[in-house]
């Protein structure tokens, strides 16, 4: 099948590189590689491991953060404002 396609300069590049690196025609190295993308595109995610947040206990707050005015007073004095 024949077909006209515009890609990217970057993707160019990488084509080029693969090209001359395999010593293959451009032919080739675009449909090996289309190939290999769209058995990726198609295969199922692999299964992630939970992201896992390590925690300590900090101890008593030393400013109380229930009170935005009351934590600004204590924090910067009582000409916050």
């Amino acid at each position: 099948m024949r077909m006209t396609l515009t890609i990217d300069d970057d993707v160019a590049v990488e084509i080029e590189r693969l090209r001359r690196q395999k010593d293959a025609s451009l032919k080739q190295v675009v449909n090996d590689t289309l190939r290999l993308g769209l058995r990726a595109a198609e295969a199922p995610a692999k299964p992630r491991k939970p992201f896992r947040m390590k925690t300590f206990d900090g101890g008593k707050l030393l400013i109380p953060i229930d009170n935005v005015a009351e934590a600004l007073a204590l924090a910067e004095g009582e000409d916050f404002k």
